[in-house]
């Protein structure tokens, strides 16, 4: 809707007085200057929203959408499998059911991001078509690496430039060292929080009323009250 303003002439001290004039103004010229940028701001949020949606559904590896199984059942791992988690971060990854859990608690911590753009990584190294490559490296690209991507992920400068200057023509290992570092992210950030958390808890039957508390020996690494890996044979 348009509105037609008129501006008359003794509001203007530099027009003739006999001389009237109008112009015809948006709904949106009525706004205050910041209200105008929020609004852009707005659109370019719901543009970045929806181009995640659809870059979501057309992926090529289930495991990237945020939502994917989420409602699955926990009950069906045992507190000794759920236990080995604690041996190591790599125990966790290398475990269908733990990236399942782990995912869960990330997207509680709002973080899931980390982890759909490693399991994106890993995804794109399988692929042989060089076309295929291509478009999953795009993909990626656009949605965890560029600036303002709706998944973006927390990656250094240089290495997100190095990643920009070979999305042309992308190799295998063109997100390797953005992967390698979202890992390492993982793994000295969520990974500790997460063997405190209520989740990881209720599954090792530590947490709830008249819960017995189970001691598991650690060939690699055990971690103590503190989340704080400590070597030696001696366990908990």
């Amino acid at each position: 809707m348009e509105t037609l303003l008129f501006l008359f002439p003794q509001f203007n001290y530099m027009a003739p007085k006999e001389e009237a004039y109008f112009k015809t103004l948006r709904p949106q010229d009525f706004l205050p200057v910041t209200m105008k940028e929020e609004c852009g701001r707005h659109k370019d949020k719901e543009r970045k929203s929806r181009l995640s949606l659809f870059l979501t559904k057309s992926g090529s590896h289930e495991n990237v959408s945020p939502h994917k199984k989420t409602n699955t059942p926990s009950r069906n791992i045992s507190a000794e499998a759920a236990l080995k988690w604690s041996d190591c971060f790599e125990e966790v990854m290398k475990d269908s059911d733990g990236v399942e859990i782990f995912s869960q608690f990330l997207r509680s911590e709002f973080s899931e991001e980390n982890m759909e753009f490693w399991l994106a990584c890993e995804d794109y190294k399988t692929i042989d078509s060089e076309t295929k490559l291509l478009s999953k490296a795009k993909y990626i690209y656009t949605v965890f690496i560029e600036s303002e991507a709706p998944k973006e992920v927390n990656i250094d400068y240089s290495t997100k430039m190095a990643i920009e200057q070979s999305i042309s023509e992308p190799t295998k290992s063109c997100f390797d060292a953005a992967q390698k570092k979202v890992y390492s992210l993982m793994q000295k950030d969520s990974y500790p929080r997460f063997l405190h958390s209520d989740l990881y808890l209720h599954l090792t039957r530590r947490k709830g009323p008249g819960a017995p508390v189970f001691r598991r020996r650690s060939r690699s690494c055990v971690f103590n009250e503190r989340a704080e890996a400590t070597s030696g044979p001696s366990a908990w």
